[in-house]
């Protein structure tokens, strides 16, 4: 295709499998490359956010950093939807916990994304969109997480656009509405996945709580999401 590759993807068109797992950190990429994947070929290092494509049980499957936030997720999710003709692309990533009922390492499959980002607007919408997950692949993950012994909960995340708020009581109103957890990509990536007609969904592990105090490192956000990493390979077609 003369669209790839592009300014943020060095893969030609064919080296991207139809089922991509995003981490939002690439050095996480890599681990699942190196650590599940059979044959991985590296197929961009551009801005290094790496990709590697290989089988896992012997079915196709590629794994890309998506970076931190809607704009960076809105960038690598729409070029490859748009131009690499992936299908279905599952966010795998961290999250902080809002609600009482979630625990650190705990899963939390995103039926939906609220979010306080302004990037629905370029669609045109006469109203609010609510960024949603494919049902399917929701309920397949949520089947694979019990099926394992974890902990899982599917619900309302929160999107959002800024980590260090100036406003401290700021995530107070969102969990009096029932939200589970905050992250910074999904509905950006849901929204996508919208417009296109292809399939997304996003697991994502408590790795803090911000009513709690309770923390993972950076160290075992990087490699101690297994759990994660193994129900979403469970989906790969």
């Amino acid at each position: 295709m003369s669209t790839v590759p592009t300014p943020h993807n060095g893969a030609n068109y064919g080296e991207i499998a139809k089922t991509v797992l995003m981490p939002g950190d690439p050095l996480r990429a890599k681990f699942i490359a190196e650590e599940y994947l059979t044959d991985a070929v590296c197929f961009n290092t551009v801005r290094n956010m790496l990709g590697y494509t290989g089988t896992y049980q012997g079915k196709r499957v590629s794994v890309m950093g998506g970076g931190m936030g809607i704009p960076s997720m809105g960038i690598y999710s729409y070029e490859l939807f748009h131009m690499y003709d992936v299908d279905t692309i599952i966010r795998i990533g961290s999250a902080g916990g809002i609600s009482d009922a979630v625990k650190v390492r705990d899963l939390v499959i995103a039926v939906s994304a609220s979010t306080n980002s302004a990037y629905a607007g370029q669609f045109g919408l006469n109203g609010t969109f609510a960024p949603t997950a494919d049902f399917e692949l929701a309920r397949r993950a949520y089947d694979a997480a019990v099926a394992r012994g974890v902990h899982v909960m599917a619900g309302n995340i929160l999107s959002s656009d800024t980590f260090y708020s100036d406003n401290p009581k700021e995530n107070d109103q969102w969990k009096k509405m029932g939200v589970l957890a905050v992250e910074m990509e999904s509905a950006g990536l849901y929204l996508n996945a919208a417009r296109a007609g292809k399939r997304a969904l996003c697991i994502c592990t408590i790795s803090d709580h911000l009513y709690t105090g309770e923390a993972l490192s950076a160290r075992e956000r990087e490699t101690g999401f297994r759990d994660m990493m193994e129900v979403a390979l469970s989906l790969v077609e």
